[in-house]
């Protein structure tokens, strides 16, 4: 099967994916508060522990794709998510409706961008950086069709129907997307390379450590603003209609910057990506801070596309500087703290926004920029530096 088309199976399989966890609080947390008599910032405390399990999830996860390949853990986590649903269509209550996102979080751990991208480097090893980026540019409309399909099926069918809806959807279309993705080579076909001098894996896992607090802070950062951002729009000077329009922006330019890290970039070393998107969001928030309400869209731009290549990064990064084998694991492990900060993000900036408004985005500034400062002492392997595009 050619790249171009798993490329398009499992970016088509990761945007439902994603439309149906990850996107679904903002559609349905609120008439299921309502309809349960609980409040919604209850829902999302639910989705957050969805999101730690998740994160808990990810190293076995990885480590399973490396062994046997992708394809039959991403089918699973279809059925996974459609039994989340079910759950969460017959809670009356919290109790309920927590173990349903609990389950959910297990799906999201089988099945979000980690293990996709763990699927491509078994499949495609080095070679893997043209489909992660491909597969991020298309299931970067995960909110764009997610969105609009959660509130049409609440307003047609309730909240439990729309759950249903989605059901119908992981099963009937993104369960066969990713069945028909290829089964990995047997591992024992794959030569791997010779054990490490003490030496090199020291250095390996100093560089692992620094990479997954790099990732951390990013994560961090687009967590707490992709909850905070209007507040700290209108907290800086601007109209509320400025916020609206410059959180509608985000999407859009993390969209352009992939095609950019697709074409302007592809031949670059994916540190050099890095570099460019830590650096967007200090560069952003200084703007806004110095400038005021005019740097608003500015800022909504430069945040969003660092955003955008980002999420390429947090896959091919890790690709080029330790390579293909036990790639799953490794980015399993790496990716812990980010998942476990983004979730206590929203609440965590929460704070500083309350009592420090628009100045809070120093945090964000601070941590961003030491993570910029961050990736020029990571250490890239000689030969991670020529790896195939």
């Amino acid at each position: 099967m050619s790249k171009s088309r798993v490329v398009l199976l499992l970016g088509s399989s990761e945007t439902l994916a994603w439309a149906g966890s990850y996107y679904l609080p903002a559609i349905l947390a609120a008439p299921m508060a309502r309809d349960m008599g609980i409040a919604t910032s209850t829902v999302f405390i639910a989705f957050s522990c969805a999101m730690l399990i998740s994160a808990v999830l990810g190293p076995r996860v990885g480590a399973a794709i490396d062994a046997r390949g992708g394809r039959g853990m991403l089918a699973a986590s279809n059925l996974v998510m459609a039994l989340g649903l079910a759950l969460m269509a017959a809670a009356q209550g919290p109790v309920l409706l927590f173990l349903a996102w609990l389950v959910m979080g297990v799906g999201m751990g089988m099945g979000l961008y980690e293990p996709a991208f763990a699927t491509l480097a078994r499949l495609y090893g080095k070679d893997a950086r043209s489909a992660i980026t491909g597969i991020t540019l298309i299931a970067g409309f995960a909110s764009t069709v997610g969105w609009p399909l959660s509130a049409a099926m609440e307003a047609a069918w309730g909240w439990r129907g729309a759950c249903l809806g989605w059901i119908a959807i992981q099963l009937l279309i993104a369960l066969p997307l990713n069945l028909l993705l290829p089964r990995a080579e047997p591992r024992a076909s794959i030569a791997g390379p010779p054990p490490p001098a003490p030496q090199a894996a020291r250095e390996t896992r100093n560089a692992a450590l620094l990479m997954a607090a790099i990732f951390s802070v990013s994560s961090f950062t687009a967590a707490a603003l992709g909850a905070h951002l209007p507040a700290i729009m209108l907290a800086a000077g601007a109209t509320p209609a400025t916020a609206i329009l410059a959180g509608a922006l985000l999407g859009p330019a993390q969209v352009a910057a992939r095609i950019g890290e697709f074409t302007l970039l592809r031949k670059a070393h994916p540190l050099l990506s890095a570099k460019l998107a830590q650096i967007s969001h200090p560069v952003a928030g200084s703007l806004l801070l110095l400038l005021g309400a005019p740097a608003a869209i500015p800022f909504a731009l430069l945040h969003g596309a660092g955003n955008g290549i980002l999420t390429i990064v947090r896959g091919t990064l890790p690709l080029a500087v330790f390579g293909a084998a036990g790639y799953g694991a490794r980015q399993g492990m790496i990716m812990v703290p980010g998942r476990f900060l983004s979730a206590a993000a929203p609440a965590l900036f929460g704070f500083f926004v309350e009592g420090y408004g628009a100045a809070a985005l120093w945090l964000t500034v601070g941590l961003s920029l030491a993570a910029f400062i961050g990736l020029f002492w990571l250490r890239v392997r000689p030969e991670s530096e020529a790896a195939p595009r």
